[in-house]
C-alpha cells in the first residue's frame, strides 16, 4: 500500500520510504558513526577531511529521521576513549568542528522542530565547547518534535558507574543505603538517557561488528544493523534502508517467535537424529 511521502525527500529517499510501514517505525534509533578515517585515507586525504565530510552525513540523516517522524535519534559523536587514543591535533579539530556544527545547525534544527540534548561527561569538555552546547540546546529547547541526542565524551561503562553513584547519593540523603532497593527501573531512571525510550535499532557504519562501549544497558534488545557504508557517505536513504531491514525482523525479547508457537518440544537426543 502506497502512502504519502514526507516533503523534502529526494527520489531515492521517496522510493525507500514507500517500502516502509509508517506504523512500525522505531521509536529510537542509535547510530555509531564510523569510517571517517578510512574515507579520508582512500582519497589520500588527512583524517580531519573525513570528519569534515561527516557533517553532511549528520545533516542528511537527522533531517530524514525528523521528516518521517522518528521520536528519538542518538548519535555517537565522541567517546571517552577518543581523548586517549586520538592525536591531540585531531581532538582539537573535532572540538572546533563540533562548535561550528552547533552554531550552523540551530536554524535547521528549529526548522525541523528538533530538540537537541547531550549525554556523556559533558563537564570534562573544554569550557568553550560547553558554552556552545548549552547555547544550542537552549535555542532548540521549545521544539516538540524529534529529540536529537549527541553522545559526547561518552562511555557506557562510565554511564553505569555514574548511575550507581547517583543512586547511592540519593539513598544517603533519604534514609541511608540500607533502604536502597536496586531494580532495573531504578537504574534506568539514573542513566543519562532517562526520559528516552531504549533504542529499537542501532546502526553501525563501515562494517565493524562491535558496540564500542555505546549504550550497553539500553541496547539489550535493540536490533543491530551493520552497513559497509562509511559514515561520510551515509545519507537519509541509507537510514531508510536500515529501517526497512528492521521491519523485516521479528522481535522476540527472549520469547519464542510465531514459527515456534505450536512446535513440539524436542529432547536433546531427538535433536541429534
Amino acid at each position: 500500500m502506497r502512502h504519502t511521502v514526507p516533503a523534502g525527500m529526494d527520489r531515492k529517499e521517496a522510493e525507500a520510504y514507500q517500502r516502509l510501514d509508517p506504523a512500525r517505525l522505531p521509536r529510537h534509533i542509535a547510530i555509531i558513526m564510523d569510517g571517517n578515517g578510512r574515507w579520508a585515507r582512500r582519497r589520500h586525504m588527512p583524517r580531519v577531511a573525513g570528519h569534515r565530510a561527516g557533517v553532511a552525513a549528520v545533516r542528511s540523516t537527522v533531517e530524514t529521521a525528523a521528516r518521517i517522524g522518528i521520536p528519538a535519534l542518538t548519535l555517537y559523536a565522541f567517546s571517552e576513549e577518543n581523548w586517549r587514543k586520538r592525536p591531540r591535533t585531531e581532538v582539537d579539530f573535532l572540538m572546533r568542528l563540533l562548535c561550528r556544527f552547533l552554531k550552523a545547525e540551530i536554524k535547521t534544527l528549529n526548522d525541523n522542530n528538533i530538540r537537541l540534548e547531550y549525554i556523556g561527561r559533558k563537564h570534562e569538555l573544554p569550557e568553550s565547547v560547553q558554552r556552545e552546547m548549552e547555547f544550542a540546546r537552549d535555542a532548540t529547547s521549545t521544539n516538540r518534535g524529534m529529540v536529537l541526542t549527541l553522545a559526547l565524551n561518552y562511555s557506557a561503562r562510565s554511564e553505569i558507574v555514574d548511575a550507581f553513584r547517583s543512586m547511592a547519593q540519593a539513598a544517603a540523603q533519604n534514609g541511608g543505603l540500607e533502604h536502597l532497593e536496586v531494580s532495573e527501573q531504578l537504574i534506568s531512571e539514573h542513566l543519562y538517557t532517562r526520559g528516552l525510550p531504549d533504542p529499537d535499532l542501532v546502526v553501525r557504519t563501515s562494517g565493524e561488528m562491535r558496540l564500542s562501549n555505546f549504550l550497553l544497558w539500553q541496547l539489550a534488545y535493540a536490533e543491530i544493523y551493520v552497513t559497509q557504508t562509511l559514515w561520510p557517505d551515509f545519507r537519509g536513504v541509507q537510514l531508510l534502508e536500515g529501517i526497512e531491514e528492521f521491519q523485516k525482523r521479528e522481535r522476540r525479547y527472549g520469547g519464542l517467535g510465531n514459527d515456534h508457537e505450536h512446535a513440539p518440544i524436542r529432547t536433546h537426543v531427538e535433536a541429534k537424529r
